[in-house]
């Protein structure tokens, strides 16, 4: 199926690995044009390297700069002639209990969850309602849903993106601006690899990979990839998509005690 996102400008932060690597792969091979940030140059390089370059722009830019933010959207959309599209996927998880957590913890990563949406919304907005089908997709983790107490910043934060994602859909939605969530399970990216490497327990990756699902509860037996979230993102970002808004896939492989 076309998607319809030919020519359309999308714009990815974090796309310098992972899952935002690989929606950025994945945006190139629907034909759309692509611009991405992330904060170390070296790693936005060697994405860059890899990827098809003529309809894709990068960055350095840390998301939680509201003036680096809007200058790095006001750029793609001059290069481009528009914004249709924003992920925001810049992010990461912080391991830690309560008793672990201090206050400038809490303010760090609530800040990042937050202000990683809300500073490229803010900078993309007059764009996105210019555009004809515009789509905001916020890529967040079952931890909103299900938290972890060894997660407790993170799955606290996760939640409240989770609940601004809805609000959002609500008061974007006059502008005719989508907006929707990918919450992730374990995606396989370098930190499991380097945990296994970590482990040193003589047993494959595969099967190490195999007993982490399995005592994680994903009913598929194994870790997720970062294309299977690019293609959900994705799906969600074209036009085809045009009345979903509002929703949260789960990208887990089964992995739940949440029924909704």
């Amino acid at each position: 199926m076309d998607l319809g996102l030919a020519d359309r400008t999308i714009v990815v932060t974090g796309g310098s690995s992972g899952v935002g690597l690989a929606t950025v792969r994945a945006l190139l091979d629907e034909g759309a044009q692509v611009a991405t940030c992330g904060r170390d140059a070296d790693r936005l390089a060697r994405a860059a390297a890899s990827l098809d370059g003529d309809r894709l722009l990068t960055a350095v830019c840390d998301v939680r700069d509201p003036d680096a933010v809007r200058a790095f959207t006001e750029h793609a959309a001059g290069a481009f002639g528009g914004i249709d599209g924003l992920v925001n996927n810049a992010g990461q998880s912080r391991m830690a209990g309560l008793d672990e957590s201090t206050a400038d913890d809490w303010r760090d990563e609530l800040d990042l969850k937050f202000f990683g949406v809300l500073n490229p919304l803010h900078a993309a907005r007059p764009y996105l309602t210019a555009a004809p089908a515009p789509s905001v997709v916020n890529v967040n983790a079952v931890l909103a849903k299900q938290p972890e107490p060894r997660l407790i910043t993170t799955s606290a934060a996760r939640a409240g993106i989770l609940n601004l994602s809805k609000s959002l859909s609500v008061e974007l939605a006059t502008d005719g601006i989508r907006v929707n969530s990918v919450c992730l399970g374990l995606i396989d990216t370098g930190q499991w690899t380097r945990r296994h490497a970590a482990a040193d327990s003589g047993r494959s990756y595969s099967d190490w990979q195999a007993q982490l699902a399995a005592d994680r509860g994903i009913a598929l037996g194994r870790l997720g990839r970062a294309e299977e979230v690019a293609y959900a993102i994705v799906t969600l970002l074209s036009p085809r998509a045009s009345y979903i808004t509002g929703t949260s896939i789960d990208v887990c492989g089964g992995v739940g005690r949440s029924i909704l």
